[in-house]
């Protein structure tokens, strides 16, 4: 079966979490330019599948951040789907995704790449994860400029951050059935920080004698991607490096409006998010393309254990896509959000 998977070694305790609700209440926030349009979208195609999901939605606000109440709503129900937000380039307030990241300490991000069936791109077999971690390495935001003309970034790799998203790695790989860990690092030039991550994770790899473990210099893994992405399974990297080479694997299956995202914290906490831009160029002309923030919603009914309601979902949005009929610009078709929309709820019934 082609899945989104977002299983993972706290799935059961969201399960028991929720088992006992007839209806779950997931913090929605749409976010910023394409984010209400595709937001809705998902919406209507969840109540046509008769998900059961209720909807509390809590708005950004770029000028004063995260705020209590997005905090307090993503606490209360612990699965929150998010829209992408804008971020700016240099100058302004901190990225509100790093934010909430931090705020909640989604330590794994997972980003799976799947070719899409009857959707024709350069490559067919893709097929990898990028599990990349989430909460320090060059995104721990700790920059400063000593001297006019001059900044310096501080790169924060730790042992405790390193053994913890090696582990989800491996844990998601033999949960998912996949045979194979490659850890992607710079150890060969940043010999002290790369250098623990990789000694971490092989470390980790020890307690999995059954999945196969590899190590690779992240320009290597990069023109491997490219040369054969088919040689590639669960990809663990610091966070910089996942996040690159997570968009390049986006690029491989079509693109980021393609590709679903999760960041998972502790204890059933889980973010699932659009990672695309915000598209301010079409915002509020019905052309988005909701597909991404549908795959994570995906992702997150399966994190929620709501596996047959994700299957009749994804099936509908995948038959979609490879007719053709009713698909987006972006996708190669010219359809709007509302055909693509209705076309998905159609192949529900």
């Amino acid at each position: 079966m082609f899945s989104f998977n977002s299983l993972n070694r706290f799935a059961k305790v969201a399960n028991r979490y929720y088992s006992s609700q007839n209806n779950i209440t997931v913090t929605l926030i749409p976010g910023d330019g394409i984010g209400p349009e595709i937001a809705d979208s998902v919406k209507k195609i969840f109540s046509a599948a008769k998900a059961p999901i209720s909807w509390e939605t809590v708005n950004v606000d770029a000028k004063t951040g995260v705020s209590t109440e997005i905090i307090d709503s993503i606490r209360k129900n612990k699965v929150g789907l998010k829209g992408p937000l804008g971020t700016p380039i240099g100058t302004g307030h901190q990225s509100l995704n790093l934010a909430l990241r931090k705020a909640f300490n989604l330590y794994a991000n997972v980003r799976p790449c799947l070719s899409i069936p009857g959707f024709k791109t350069r490559y067919d077999d893709v097929n990898t994860v990028v599990i990349r971690e989430n909460t320090e390495g060059e995104y721990s935001g700790i920059e400063n400029m000593p001297v006019k003309g001059v900044a310096q970034s501080i790169k924060i790799i730790t042992k405790e951050a390193s053994a913890r998203v090696a582990n989800y790695a491996f844990q998601y790989a033999m949960a998912n059935g996949r045979k194979k860990v490659t850890c992607v690092h710079k150890a060969n030039i940043m010999k002290q920080s790369d250098g623990l991550f990789v000694t971490t994770c092989r470390e980790v790899s020890t307690r999995y004698p059954s999945i196969k473990y590899e190590e690779m210099v992240v320009d290597n893994n990069c023109m491997q991607l490219v040369l054969n992405p088919g040689k590639l399974d669960v990809m663990v990297l610091p966070n910089l490096y996942g996040d690159i080479v997570s968009d390049l694997c986006a690029g491989l299956i079509g693109g980021l409006g393609l590709t679903p995202s999760g960041n998972i914290g502790e204890n059933g906490t889980a973010i699932f998010e659009a990672v695309h831009g915000t598209a301010p160029d079409i915002a509020g002309q019905g052309k988005a393309n909701p597909t991404a923030l549908l795959l994570s919603g995906i992702m997150m009914l399966r994190h929620l254990g709501l596996n047959s309601h994700a299957d009749k979902i994804e099936k509908a949005v995948l038959t979609t896509i490879s007719e053709g009929k009713s698909i987006t610009k972006d996708l190669g078709g010219n359809s709007g959000t509302a055909e693509y929309t209705d076309a998905v709820i159609a192949k529900l019934q």
